[in-house]
């Protein structure tokens, strides 16, 4: 049986081929998560279609010239491509992600762009390679959900951070959601299935050392934006019936998500490490 690890790749790798499962996929792409036109100006071709975020973790960031800033799950390297203008040639941006292709795709869209201050790491969230004490800033797309250790993610994200450092993770949350959500491998991959309640994911954040724990911003789905990312992954077979010109499939999924739409949304968390007195 796969670990939720496994699952994760799996339907990664198959969005990649599909395009597919995104909550900015499915709502109107990387401009529906927060993203400015002038951000996604010049861009690597496709890369705003392979970014499977839900929300822009550098919106309210204060990322200076010369830092260095860790992104977490860092995909096909939107974030990092933005976080490297931010940095400019004296800092330094690192991506990490446990999937080749997210991997490969990152590494032709930073030599597309040219940018020399991003370096990609493969790890695991839960294990980071990078030295203590030696990070500004961490970021996050939607990704920290996905963990089925989320604790472990914490102490590393707080282990890595300068004195001082700070994180933005926009991420989804959820709270009540029924027991199928949970138990949904496409909606696990879809950043639901494992999404923990803003009051856990505050006071986990606290547990590992942050301080100044805060949701900057939130943003809700409607049923029919929830039912596009379930559409998107089912076999090709099904989600093409339709009766009088509208998929069937879309139709009863978005009477499925009423439910639920107001118990899934995405937060954006800001903290810090205490400074050094």
């Amino acid at each position: 049986m796969k670990d939720q690890y496994e699952v994760i790749s799996s339907e990664y790798n198959r969005a990649l081929e599909k395009d597919t499962i995104s909550i900015v996929k499915s709502t109107g792409g990387a401009k529906f998560a927060g993203y400015s036109d002038e951000e996604l100006r010049n861009l690597p071709e496709g890369i705003k279609e392979n970014s499977f975020g839900c929300g822009n973790p550098l919106a309210f960031s204060e990322v200076k010239k010369g830092q260095t800033v860790l992104d977490l799950g860092s995909g096909a390297g939107l974030d990092l491509l933005l976080a490297a203008k931010r940095v400019g040639s004296a800092g330094q941006v690192i991506g990490i992600d446990m999937t080749d292709e997210m991997l490969n795709k990152a590494r032709k869209n930073i030599e597309v762009s040219g940018c020399k201050n991003i370096v990609l790491k493969k790890a695991k969230i839960e294990n980071l390679p990078i030295e203590s004490n030696s990070v500004d800033w961490v970021i996050s797309n939607c990704v920290i959900n996905l963990s089925p250790e989320k604790d472990k993610v914490f102490s590393e994200i707080s282990r890595v951070l300068k004195p001082g450092g700070k994180i933005l993770i926009s991420d989804i949350v959820a709270q009540n959601v029924p027991w199928w959500v949970r138990k949904s491998g496409i909606l696990t991959a879809a950043c639901a299935g494992g999404a923990i309640s803003e009051q856990t994911y505050l006071r986990k954040l606290e547990h590992a050392g942050l301080v100044g724990c805060n949701v900057a911003e939130r943003q809700y789905y409607d049923p029919s934006q929830m039912a596009c990312i379930v559409v998107d992954n089912l076999p090709k077979l099904l989600a093409r019936i339709s009766c009088c010109g509208k998929s069937v499939a879309h139709a009863l999924l978005t009477k499925l998500a009423k439910p639920i739409s107001r118990k899934i949304w995405s937060a954006k968390f800001y903290a810090e490490m205490p400074a050094v007195d």
